[in-house]
């Protein structure tokens, strides 16, 4: 496991009262975390402390990331009340829906809060994060929406794909910076059934996996060191992603349309591209 993961150290889970985000705060309580759920203020956040138990190791922070002062207030009360934290993951999103011309107007929402909201928190936190000079670790939820950035909901691809690059750019920079301790990791979620996702299901698909599965995918990752943790899911696994992906890259190292996956004149090419 990596190193600021370890009983004793404090974790803050932004997004942390439901879905991937409730799941990776009980995992890391149950590891001996002191842990910070950030989320929007009201009954999810207050039923997820709850839920967590062991009152003197959790607190819940009201928090909107998209709001800049309300993120550095976050901190503040973290180190106020404990110490630096050692563990930042930067999961809150919001997922309504868009098109091309924001006929939805959800833009704005949609990049403030998955893409500003993990730029904003990490700019506020990891600075602090490298001067304690010992083992820490910055999570930030992208997306595969973000990498091969499939036609139906641009906002969220060019939030996602925001996080993408941001976190590879902070990744960079840590490991540049001399005597600094603190690494970053891209989560790359598959198909889980999370508040986010549900739209009126009450059941599991089939095909998706839980957050607590999810979960189990990324601290198993976080133990090899993997910096981009790829999730497969019951419908899509590891080899159909990275032929997903290398397509994608393909537009443009072979000059095809954009998206040409969905394209009709390469549909066939692609399927075939699959099952090479």
């Amino acid at each position: 496991m990596h190193e600021a993961i370890r009983s004793g150290n404090i974790a803050v889970v932004t997004g942390g009262a439901s879905g991937i985000g409730f799941a990776a705060a009980r995992r890391f309580a149950d590891l001996g975390l002191r842990v910070c759920i950030a989320d929007l203020p009201g009954e999810t956040l207050d039923a997820a402390k709850k839920k967590m138990g062991a009152v003197d190791r959790v607190l819940a922070v009201p928090t909107d990331v998209s709001d800049i002062d309300q993120l550095k207030a976050l901190k503040l009360r973290v180190q106020s009340e404990w110490g630096q934290p050692d563990v930042l993951m930067n999961n809150a999103g919001v997922q309504p829906g868009s098109s091309i011309y924001d006929a939805e107007g959800t833009w704005q929402r949609t990049i403030d809060v998955n893409m500003w909201g993990i730029i904003r928190s990490a700019q506020i936190f990891a600075p602090d994060m490298v001067a304690a000079n010992r083992p820490g670790l910055i999570i930030n939820t992208g997306s595969k929406q973000g990498i091969t950035t499939p036609p139906g909901d641009p906002a969220y691809n060019v939030s996602k794909a925001g996080v993408k690059v941001f976190t590879e750019a902070l990744q960079h920079e840590l490991r540049n910076t001399p005597a600094c301790r603190v690494e970053a990791r891209l989560f790359i979620p598959g198909f889980v059934f999370t508040p986010l996702t549900a739209r009126g299901r009450t059941g599991k698909p089939d095909g998706a996996w839980t957050p607590e599965q999810t979960v189990d995918f990324l601290f198993g990752a976080l133990e090899r060191e993997d910096f981009y943790i790829l999730c497969p899911d019951n419908e899509v696994d590891r080899e159909t992603d990275e032929k997903r992906i290398l397509w994608a890259a393909g537009d443009i190292a072979e000059n095809r349309p954009p998206l040409s996956r969905w394209h009709p004149d390469y549909g066939a090419a692609f399927a075939g591209w699959l099952k090479s």
